[in-house]
């Protein structure tokens, strides 16, 4: 059963989770201070897990400090109207784990910009939400 609320379709965990690793571009949203701040960030999945690359920074410090922080990635198309939105909210934290951080190396997270960026950085979901434009 497909559930719309004003004109948006609710999308199933099951959806939000293939469309997150569908995906390679996302935002992460964090707080600096009691403000948000948010960044884009290259990605790829992981053991259900988002995992992105990272140098030394707010994104880090959320890590290091195992913050609550928001990850989002939508789609567009504005010639059709369409779209669809996901969001997933989750402790993020540094791979630090032998095991991991071999299997997180193997990913070839390559991110668009520029600079060292050496840390492994995994956001383990514990809510996702999705909705998409019908």
């Amino acid at each position: 059963m497909t559930l719309i609320d004003n004109g948006l379709e609710i999308l199933s965990p099951q959806q939000c989770r293939d469309l997150l690793e569908r995906g390679t571009v996302g935002r992460i949203a964090v707080n600096v201070g009691a403000l948000p701040a948010i960044f884009p960030v290259n990605y790829t999945i992981l053991r259900d897990r988002i995992v992105f690359l990272t140098g030394d920074g707010t994104k880090l410090r959320a890590a290091v400090d195992r913050a609550v922080v928001a990850f989002q990635i939508d789609h567009f198309d504005e010639a059709s109207g369409s779209g669809w939105s996901v969001m997933a909210i989750g402790l993020a934290e540094e791979i630090r784990d032998p095991e991991e951080l071999r299997a997180a190396e193997q990913l070839e997270l390559r991110p668009f910009a520029g600079g060292e960026r050496r840390h492994f950085v995994k956001i383990n979901p514990e809510f996702v939400s999705g909705r998409r434009i019908v």
